[in-house]
């Protein structure tokens, strides 16, 4: 399965998703990046993947822009798609395009912390457990059916960055698991809940 990845940013989660996909049945085709000189850039030639930088700027409107951007995707063949750090919401036709394909991972044990900050948000709650969430992308903000969830407690010595350092070394485990299961056929969406399947023999 080719999976293309969406970001914005420096990257870490697409260089875990390509290392933590080799040897298995998905392989990460292309990064689209919408910000020019973005970091990941840097990544994606050092890892040997290929690129579309596709800024959003020039485009008229949303629905302008998603096309292109699955028109970029398409050129790749990719059939699945994971968001690691893309800081655009994607429209009802970018989806559709990819029904029940688009994953992402975000900071936070949702439904709790959506949005920006979610490690910020757990801090200034004074949330005692936090952790990440692999889940599918819907037409909400964080809202999807969640696949996959790791827990890290808030230690009274965290801050931000430190907090961060744990629940980025278990996003950078969980999420290429969750596009291995998706890859062999092991997810199975029923209403809002996501059953993994025994892995075939």
């Amino acid at each position: 399965m080719k999976v293309g990845v969406l970001a914005s940013g420096s990257g870490t989660n697409f260089q875990a998703l390509v290392e933590g996909l080799r040897g298995s049945s998905a392989q990460v085709a292309v990064l689209v990046c919408n910000v020019p000189g973005a970091k990941c850039l840097e990544r994606a030639k050092t890892l040997g993947v290929a690129v579309e930088v596709l800024d959003h700027k020039p485009f008229a409107s949303r629905e302008a822009y998603d096309d292109a951007l699955i028109a970029a995707l398409k050129r790749h063949g990719v059939e699945a798609v994971c968001l690691a750090g893309f800081m655009r919401l994607l429209t009802p036709r970018f989806l559709a395009a990819f029904p029940a394909r688009v994953l992402n991972v975000h900071p936070a044990l949702l439904p709790a912390f959506p949005g920006m900050h979610g490690l910020r948000q757990a801090l200034d709650y004074g949330a005692k457990i936090t952790g990440c969430t692999v889940h599918f992308v819907d037409e909400g903000t964080d809202t999807g059916p969640v696949i996959a969830q790791a827990a890290q407690p808030v230690l009274e010595t965290d801050d931000e960055a430190s907090l961060a350092a744990r629940v980025h070394s278990d996003e950078h485990r969980l999420y290429p698991q969750a596009v291995r299961w998706l890859a062999e056929g092991r997810l199975k969406l029923e209403g809002r809940r996501v059953r993994v399947l025994e892995a075939r023999p």
